[in-house]
């Protein structure tokens, strides 16, 4: 490959990974190219790529951006797969759902925030981090919980008396039909 070819392929893949905060990592061998297809296509719908790479470019292509390091998973054919969008979380689940599809899939990892997660056991582990919706979801509870207990606490005694003078008003109803042919 010439080096013209190098730097066109290199700015390609710079300009691809620009923006992306973690990526997966998987052995493309063993995959043929209908079920590459298929993949490719669910991950499309997901709003995720992969990107069959040359390890050497793909170390130059990420020297200067956030997934600096990511080239430790980078052994042999590699594929990665990223989205400007989706969460290491929604990568990770993706990826496990294909190994159970496919058991050819070799799962090499995921890179996130600096961190490498190794081997099926490391993209489990991934998996299992909330997508930032489901952060924002859990601290917006977290944060309406107080006012969400002291509105329970302020309701229960009132709705405790309002319950006791019901009682009463349809006792005293059912009472006062029997009293009043006896008078």
């Amino acid at each position: 490959m010439s080096k013209q070819v190098k730097n066109a392929i290199t700015a390609e893949l710079t300009e691809r990974f620009k923006g992306i905060d973690g990526v997966g990592v998987l052995n493309p061998r063993g995959i043929d190219a209908i079920k590459n297809n298929q993949i490719r296509r669910r991950l499309h719908e997901k709003g995720m790529r992969m990107t069959v790479v040359k390890n050497s470019l793909a170390r130059k292509a990420t020297e200067n951006s956030k997934i600096k390091g990511f080239d430790k998973l980078l052994e042999g054919p590699s594929a990665v797969v990223y989205g400007q969008k989706a969460s290491i979380a929604q990568i990770a689940r993706f990826l496990l759902d294909e190994s159970k599809t496919d058991e050819k899939l070799e799962l090499r990892g995921v890179f996130f925030d600096g961190e490498i997660y190794a081997g099926k056991t490391g993209v489990e582990a991934a998996s299992k981090l909330p997508t930032r919706e489901e952060a924002i979801g859990t601290i917006v509870s977290l944060i309406l919980s107080p006012g969400r207990n002291l509105g329970a606490a302020l309701k229960g005694p009132g709705g405790k008396l309002g319950g006791i003078l019901k009682a009463i008003e349809a006792k005293g109803e059912t009472a006062a039909p029997a009293a009043a042919p006896a008078a």
